[in-house]
């Protein structure tokens, strides 16, 4: 029994220490964690044999009240996010902006100098909530940027679920005594980062980068998509955080009567055109080229992209795009995307649901109140301004801003998105038949399941065609009709991470794969180069050919994609008939 008793309370308090560290609590706690053990150890040790009843009471009850208790008097505190990590990092020598001077710091080989937290904006906070983004107020001291600012208001997990995803779904979760804190969040979030080759530089290409998060969630310090990768290999690259959710694209008839251009519903589209403005008034200064700037953006960042390809109050401010795994030129894009009517109709229905008679009523309620609101506000809106009229109808009469584009996506898109939406025989044809209505029987001729296996693989397809990779296709129909240069891949390459998942592809295309990484192998790090390469190239020249490189053929000459994988080859759009069923689709 005693054994039974010491193994039991083993497992308890390496349960305990788990919960420590997963949730990022304070070193502090460890402490704590360690004193109490002993207390209950000593305390064990005297009650004896005839103390079983109190030993049990003890780990039942009091140990674990105790350790609640440690739990949130050593909750992770608040803390802003390094621009780069290292002892003894170096700062960077001064650089003068439009708005005032600003310092960054080197990374840990010196080889890039980072400028973290510049704002670009006046913060959208009281009076400012859903206007238009504003120049931000001028300094005259140095600013050090050397912390990334707050990653734009939205919810929030607790950290130790955040834990448990990287563990469950990316496989990469490292123990560290360096991430006891939490990252901030706020409204006070328009700033951006520079990432530039270090010492003198001048005339280098530039690539901003627009996080994806399906317009709810996202920040710019996301390792996979650090511009660290892009200034080594001679590219200025630039990110920012925008507003989210019902901050970032709620609409309201208010707003527009409050608007100099009569806008509403595209705040967060707005804040990355006047990051973009910033970028051609300062990037001269960090050695780039604002006449050969590159969008880049993955699924809802790619969503933004499009619509900036487009928008009359773009042009002129990049020359090139990059969209990864998500587009809006289908004639009825699947998601992040509506027009005015509904935008305005779904704002109504939010001031009704916090019973507030105007949008002053709700330029009130706290950002933590209003955030919740995110999953009924996440969608880019026709709003006649910065947005005319649909993506589609504005390419199909000829409007476009970039002169030449990289897009394309990933084999199991789907991945994230059916993790508790799985199909099988039982309801296989039930799901096929609620979507495709009348075309349901043609799509089940095309993907005929007869086992769970192959209704859970099929579904797994179908919901990747239709919610990614065919507004993908109809953005390749149209850059043709519109003779833009296009490139168009498929990423199908496997790994111990994320695969060929929705944003699996960004760690390679942005050089980010860690050196000492297990979940990755030679092939991942030859594909890699390869693929930054191609982003690189298309950064500096507009065609991501360049000596070194398997030849990338455009989707004109071949009328193929180039599949990303362990090898390279050339295959047709894997959905082709289904695309045929969308296109019918679409047109009704």
């Amino acid at each position: 029994m005693k054994l039974i008793w010491w193994l039991f309370t083993a497992i308890v308090t390496g349960l305990f220490a788990a919960v420590l560290e997963l949730n990022h609590n304070t070193l502090f706690g460890w402490v704590l964690l360690i004193v109490l053990a002993g207390l209950f150890i000593v305390i064990s040790l005297r009650l004896g044999p005839q103390g079983s009843a109190w030993k049990k009471l003890l780990l039942w009850v009091g140990y674990p009240l105790c350790f609640v208790g440690i739990l949130f008097l050593t909750w992770p505190p608040v803390r802003a996010v390094p621009a780069t990590e290292g002892a003894n990092l170096k700062s960077t020598g001064t650089v003068t902006t439009t708005y005032g001077p600003v310092q960054g710091v080197y990374n840990s080989d010196q080889s890039v100098e980072v400028f973290a937290g510049i704002p670009y904006a006046k913060p959208p906070v009281g009076e400012l909530r859903w206007k238009e983004p504003q120049y931000p107020d001028p300094w005259d001291e140095v600013r050090v940027c050397d912390e990334f600012a707050p990653m734009s208001m939205q919810t929030r997990n607790l950290p130790i679920i955040d834990s448990l995803t990287r563990i469950v779904g990316y496989h990469d979760y490292k123990i560290s005594l360096n991430d006891n804190y939490r990252e901030p969040v706020s409204e006070d979030s328009l700033y951006l980062n520079v990432w530039k080759p270090a010492g003198d530089a001048d005339h280098f290409p530039v690539l901003v980068y627009i996080h994806g998060g399906s317009l709810q969630t996202g920040q710019p310090w996301y390792e996979d998509y650090s511009g660290e990768g892009f200034a080594k290999s001679g590219v200025v690259a630039v990110n920012m955080g925008y507003r989210l959710g019902v901050f970032g694209f709620y609409a309201d008839e208010e707003l527009m009567a409050e608007s100099e251009h009569h806008t509403t519903g595209n705040y967060g589209l707005l804040d990355q055109i006047k990051a973009l403005e910033w970028v051609q008034e300062n990037i001269a200064q960090f050695g780039g080229d604002p006449n050969n700037v590159t969008i880049v953006g993955e699924s809802a960042g790619a969503v933004c992209v499009d619509a900036l390809c487009v928008s009359p109050l773009a042009e002129g401010l990049f020359q090139k795009a990059i969209l990864e795994s998500s587009s809006l030129s289908a004639e009825q894009p699947p998601h992040s995307f509506r027009l005015l009517e509904e935008a305005l109709e779904s704002g109504n229905e939010l001031k009704q649901r916090y019973g507030a008679a105007s949008v002053d009523a709700l330029r009130q309620l706290s950002a933590e109140e209003l955030v919740q609101e995110a999953a009924t506000q996440h969608h880019v809106t026709v709003d006649g301004y910065a947005l005319p009229s649909t993506v589609y109808e504005l390419r199909t009469n000829g409007v476009h801003n970039e002169q030449a584009v990289i897009h394309g996506y990933n084999s199991e898109e789907s991945g994230p998105f059916i993790i508790f939406d799985h199909a099988s025989m039982k309801n296989y044809e039930q799901k096929i038949r609620a979507y495709f209505k009348e075309y349901a029987d043609e799509v089940l001729a095309i993907y005929p399941a007869s086992t769970d296996e192959e209704a859970d693989r099929y579904w797994a397809e179908i919901y990747g065609a239709v919610f990614f990779d065919y507004s993908h296709y109809c953005l390749s129909r149209l850059e043709q009709e519109n003779d833009v240069p296009s490139w168009e891949y498929h990423f199908a390459k496997q790994n111990g991470r994320l695969g060929s998942w929705h944003s699996g592809e960004l760690i390679y295309a942005f050089h980010q794969i860690p050196e000492d990484s297990r979940l990755f192998d030679e092939t991942d790090r030859t594909l890699s180069d390869t693929m930054h390469g191609y982003w690189v190239n298309f950064c500096k020249t507009g065609d991501p050919n360049g000596e070194g490189l398997p030849e990338f053929p455009s989707i004109a000459e071949s009328g193929q994609l180039l599949e990303l994988n362990t090898g390279l080859r050339e295959v047709d759009h894997p959905a082709l008939a289904l695309f045929d069923i969308l296109d019918r689709m679409n047109q009704n």
